[in-house]
C-alpha cells in the first residue's frame, strides 16, 4: 500500500520563459516547465523519482504535511556614505 505525501512547490517565472519548480523539502529537487501546467507535471515526476530513490536507499521521506509558506515584505535600506 502506498502512502500519499504532500509537498510545497515554489514556481519561479524565468526571464527566458517557463517556470522553474523548486521543492524545498527535497534538497536538490528542481525542475522546469514551459508553462505552469508542465512545470507542475515535471515537479510531480521529480518528486516521485526522488521518493523512489529515498525508498531504495531506506532513507526517511520528508513531507510538508505541517509546513506552509508565508511571505513578508522587507524594505531595502540604502546607506550612502
Amino acid at each position: 500500500m502506498k502512502k500519499a505525501f504532500r509537498y510545497n512547490i515554489i514556481f519561479r517565472p524565468e526571464p527566458e520563459g517557463g517556470f522553474t519548480a523548486i521543492i524545498p523539502s527535497l534538497p536538490g529537487c528542481v525542475t522546469h516547465g514551459r508553462n505552469l501546467l508542465e512545470a507542475k507535471r515535471m515537479a510531480t515526476d521529480a518528486i516521485e523519482g526522488y521518493i523512489a530513490s529515498l525508498e531504495k536507499h531506506k532513507e526517511p521521506i520528508p513531507n510538508d504535511e505541517e509546513n506552509f509558506f508565508a511571505s513578508v515584505e522587507v524594505k531595502s535600506i540604502h546607506v550612502h556614505g
